[in-house]
């Protein structure tokens, strides 16, 4: 699916030049560092950053015989840079590079991702300000409920998105750190300089400490978070694909001109974007609990995580990246029915008010456990018979002694309903 869409910019992030180049980088960062510490000679350092380069072709082919990625680079980097290229990966280990790496990628990703989840941050929140007061029934169980607005409904997904955005930020962060640190994270056979000065070129953390790798725990931590934040995205299209049943309609996804719903049947309009969200967040969820099982690795390490990670890294943050944008197009299109609205609202003939009765009993001082009472037969009543409920109340013997009909029909009124909703739409920070 996603290869049918073109995401240039995060794709370029985990592509074999990209990947390369930032461990060309880290390598030279390195040889500076050593330079400092007087352990590589001026004119070395002089000819490493003068000629060092990479072909991707070359590196591949060269792995396709030593069967090591970071040896393949290696050489093929010794073979442009010639003699001085003995200073290259002095004291360093392959993980050293792979995982530095790793994190300055997760991190570039990151910002895109930060990029495109604001962007759905903004439509939905602009669309919520649209719909403040178009007024929609509420539903618990999936059954009609109390009133609420179609735009609390999406204040409700702009306030958890915010929320999304936090736990993004705080995700990038745990994942912005390098290691320098050597075969065991002992610093044998390096200056702990190394590794504070690669981290601070490449605009990242130096590791308080590490083994032969950064500790799991933070990637599983940033593969969560994309995970929730999937969750989220499939949360607002599950909502969709409800609302856009036909025995609902009060939304559906924009369906644009020359679209085609089914091979079958040329009327249908399906909530297709929506039900491939759902589908992505379930891949989300299942390369955040792969990322959780590479935690546990064998002593200082083994590369049990590393094949999983080549492959869940680069397919979560560009599934996630799309996901953004295409939940940001389908808010912004999505097509409301304000009209749908209310006729659904009505098809219980007000029975939305029912607890409003009941609490207006107990303030005329009739029992709750009678209140309840004395409205739920009522209820069932309107169930049954398809009958206002509001005269059904009217006609109840008990319930005329405690309220007038005026009473009874100011309480059932949708007009004195829903005044809290410009206080929440502050709460959430929506003007």
């Amino acid at each position: 699916m996603i290869a049918r869409y073109s995401l240039p910019e995060i794709e370029k992030i985990w592509m074999d030049k990209e990947r390369f180049s930032i461990w060309l980088e880290i390598e030279v960062a390195a040889c500076e560092a050593n330079n400092q510490l007087g352990i590589v000679p001026d004119e070395d350092l002089k000819s490493i950053k003068e000629k060092a380069d990479f072909e991707t072709g070359r590196i591949l082919e060269i792995e396709a015989e030593v069967k090591h990625d970071v040896i393949a680079f290696l050489t093929n980097v010794a073979e442009y840079v010639g003699p001085s290229a003995r200073y290259i990966h002095y004291g360093l280990t392959s993980s050293d590079v792979l995982d530095t790496a790793l994190a300055v990628q997760l991190v570039r990703a990151g910002k895109l991702i930060s990029t495109a989840l604001e962007g759905l941050i903004k439509t939905v929140g602009r669309r919520a300000i649209e719909f403040k007061d178009t007024i929609q029934i509420g539903r618990s169980h999936g059954i009609h409920a109390e009133p609420i607005t179609f735009g609390l409904k999406l204040a409700v997904w702009y306030d958890e998105l915010i929320r999304q955005r936090e736990r993004l930020k705080a995700a990038i962060e745990t994942i912005r750190v390098g290691q320098i640190s050597g075969a065991v994270g002992t610093y044998d056979h390096l200056d702990p300089q190394v590794q504070d000065y690669v981290c601070l070129k490449l605009g990242l953390k130096s590791a308080n400490i590490s083994t032969q790798v950064l500790q799991r725990d933070r990637h599983a931590h940033y593969m969560s978070t994309m995970a929730l934040i999937g969750a989220t995205i499939e949360k607002i299209a599950v909502e969709i694909r409800h609302l856009q049943r036909t025995e609902v309609l009060e939304a559906e996804e924009g369906f644009s001109k020359g679209q085609k719903g089914s091979s079958a049947m040329p009327h249908k309009k399906n909530p297709i974007i929506s039900e491939q969200l759902s589908g992505m967040a379930r891949l989300l969820r299942g390369n955040a609990h792969t990322a959780m099982e590479n935690v546990a690795l064998w002593h200082e390490r083994d590369i049990s995580h590393s094949s999983v990670e080549r492959i869940i890294m680069p397919d979560s943050t560009m599934l996630l990246y799309y996901m953004l944008k295409k939940a940001e197009g389908l808010i912004a299109n999505l097509n409301v029915f304000p009209e749908n609205m209310l006729a659904n609202l009505q098809k219980t003939n007000g029975l939305f008010s029912s607890q409003v009765v009941l609490l207006a009993l107990t303030q005329k001082g009739v029992s709750r456990e009678k209140a309840y009472r004395m409205v739920q037969r009522n209820a069932m009543k309107c169930w049954d018979e398809k009958t206002e409920f509001s005269k059904l109340l009217k006609a109840d013997s008990d319930l005329k002694e405690a309220l007038t009909e005026t009473e009874i029909d100011d309480l059932c009124s949708i007009d004195k309903r829903l005044s809290k909703v410009g206080y929440i739409f502050d709460k959430v920070g929506l003007k």
